[in-house]
């Protein structure tokens, strides 16, 4: 369980040591360290914060330290020419190693935040285009899939073509609405079929699925959706879902069979258990959107009764008691995708600080995090790639609802996730 921190102590610049927690009461853009608030491990960094302008600035928390402050220094005596002109010259080079270190920081900042923003960019439009499509796929459906049509070419395209692809947590959205799961599911759909090996027309096919698989739920009755407590003939009238988003499929014109199919078999198994037709030869593309949706469901669900799951909770219990119904190659390769702490995971970092997960990184165990840093605006917090930093590591998940009211509402953990892509620029 994370613990935050206690009240800080001011000390002076010339008391730091290795093994304190420290506090720089700065700008965060007038150091080169990744956060305010750390543990000082090395004496690199002593050196540098000491290079630093901290006089008044600088506090320690005792119940974060594993050190306590050196004794503040008498005056030493007066230093020869030669040994002046020694301590100026390393002066001067830790000076200029700083200046590019922090120059580094903030570039790495810049392209992470240019990332983001093109992300939710993105997710903006496609949220306009996929809400006006299924709000109106009942009445207009031929107009209504030819949007979805256009939106499922263009996402197959950049994420077939893209050599780079990059998953981002977004910001809290406040409106609400079908587009939210349907681009969740778009989404991830997308990045497991390329790493699965889909083709462009087959990622078009599932794209077009997944925005439409759900389209059917208009005809379902709101008092249904809300909850799981459904009786018997409730149950069936929901799973009729399923059939209702097949019928506006076809209606629309736009689907090919394949991605009928992709809708039709969506709440299918492997082992049979499935439904609406409790048979085992859905496609590849359809065993996708059949793990995809289960995890977006779990995490985010549409019954007001019931509890979402933390994203590695909701990948545990797929893996764990879901297995026999879900195809475990693309199981695995959902959870390869997200890694071991998927985006949306409060985590308490190696340093005692906490941070958010935002992204999933190159290694499973170091995704990209946002620094729980109070001190600051949250726009402007750090997001830090742990693949990048050898000395900072996950140590365990956080359960958002132990946090602090105050820490709580400025990590923001969404109870409804939401998830979109950035092609890198030159990856395609």
């Amino acid at each position: 369980m994370w613990n935050k921190p206690g009240q800080p102590v001011p000390i002076e610049p010339s008391q730091l040591v290795v093994g304190l927690y420290v506090w720089l009461d700065m700008p965060w853009d007038e150091h080169p360290f990744i956060a305010n608030r750390f543990l000082v491990k090395t004496a690199k960094d002593v050196a540098v914060i000491q290079s630093l302008v901290t006089q008044g600035k600088l506090y320690y928390h005792p119940d974060k330290s594993s050190a306590t402050p050196a004794p503040v220094p008498e005056d030493p005596p007066s230093a020869d020419d030669v040994a002046r002109a020694q301590a100026d010259e390393a002066a001067l080079a830790l000076a200029k190693e700083v200046k590019a270190m922090e120059a580094d920081k903030k570039a790495r900042q810049q392209r992470q935040k240019d990332s983001a923003t093109r992300a939710d960019r993105a997710w903006e439009q496609a949220a306009r285009s996929t809400k006006d499509a299924l709000l109106t796929l009942n009445r207009s459906p031929k107009s209504a899939g030819e949007m979805l049509s256009a939106l499922s070419r263009e996402t197959a395209a950049a994420i077939s073509q893209g050599q780079n692809i990059l998953l981002h947590l977004l910001g809290d959205k406040k409106e609400q609405g079908p587009q939210f799961h349907a681009l969740n599911v778009l989404t991830l759909c997308m990045l497991v079929g390329k790493k699965v090996g889909l083709s462009e027309r087959e990622l078009a096919d599932l794209a077009l699925g997944a925005l439409a698989h759900d389209a059917g739920k208009v005809q379902v009755p709101p008092q249904i959706l809300k909850t799981n407590q459904r009786k018997k003939h409730e149950e069936d009238f929901f799973r009729q879902h399923v059939m209702f988003s097949v019928q506006l499929a076809s209606q629309s014109g736009v689907f090919s069979k394949e991605a009928l199919s992709i809708v039709a078999d969506h709440h299918e198994a492997v082992d049979g258990s499935g439904w609406p037709r409790s048979h085992q030869t859905s496609s590849k593309a359809a065993r996708i959107l059949a793990v995809v949706n289960r995890y977006d469901n779990l995490c985010t669900p549409e019954a007001a009764d019931a509890i979402p799951l933390m994203p590695a909770e909701a990948l545990a219990r797929m893996f764990r008691l879901e297995g026999k119904q879900l195809d475990t190659a693309i199981l695995s390769a959902l959870i390869k995708l997200l890694g071991v702490y998927p985006p949306g995971t409060v985590v308490q970092l190696s340093d005692g600080s906490l941070a958010l997960v935002v992204a999933p990184g190159p290694d499973s165990l170091r995704p990209q995090v946002l620094v729980y840093s109070p001190d600051v605006n949250k726009a402007d917090a750090p997001t830090v790639e742990l693949h990048n930093e050898t000395d900072l590591k996950i140590t365990e998940a956080i359960r958002p609802s132990t946090l602090p009211p105050d820490v709580f509402a400025w990590l923001n953990p969404q109870q409804r996730l939401s998830y979109f892509f950035s092609v890198e620029s030159g990856s395609r």
